[in-house]
């Protein structure tokens, strides 16, 4: 049996569906390694952004309420010192700030005010004032850890009986997990 040319030529390029599609997979192997990668990054992107939402989101979600403002204002008439919590500190930023009057006295530290939602917060005092992360790291052994900051409107720490807030001046609220500054103030 003869095949002619022109036969041979539509067997060989029209019904060759195999080698059609080996070559057609090849010629756009290139565009699925492109929507790969696209889909890869847009993905993984949504994941980050989720992932920081969560951190941002987890703290105001599992916070219990902060105390009272009669409880506040209770703790705040017994205070021997007062500062001020100012979002213009140097290290503040958009997610490291607090403000609002602070009180002090030798059996608990209370805001009347709100900090920066965050994970880990633990309040410290310190013998200098700070205002950026380096000036933490220099001093912290100098200073002392008061507690946990639970709450981010109004909060309510006792101090231990072995600190005494008149060795200090300058109460500060920092970010344990993250090692970030959120704010401070210094008290009289």
């Amino acid at each position: 049996m003869m095949i002619s040319t022109r036969a041979f030529y539509h067997f060989t390029s029209e019904s060759n569906v195999l080698g059609y599609n080996v070559v057609k997979n090849q010629s756009h192997a290139g565009d699925a390694m492109k929507n790969g990668i696209v889909l890869l990054f847009t993905h993984g992107f949504a994941i980050a952004i989720g992932f920081a939402a969560g951190l941002y989101a987890l703290p105001i979600l599992v916070a219990p309420e902060g105390p009272s403002v009669e409880v506040i204002e209770s703790t705040a008439s017994n205070a021997s010192y007062t500062g001020e919590f100012r979002k213009d500190l140097k290290d503040s930023d958009t997610f490291h700030w607090g403000e609002g009057k602070v009180s002090i006295s030798p059996e608990a530290i209370s805001l009347m005010g709100e900090l920066a939602p965050g994970p880990d917060y633990k309040l410290y005092l310190s013998p200098e004032f700070v205002e950026t992360e380096a000036d933490f790291n220099r001093l912290k052994p100098q200073m002392q850890q008061v507690g946990d900051v639970k709450t981010f409107d109004n909060f309510l720490v006792e101090v231990p009986g072995d600190i005494d807030p008149s060795q200090f001046n300058t109460v500060i609220v920092w970010c344990e997990s993250f090692g970030e500054f959120i704010t401070a103030a210094r008290y009289e």
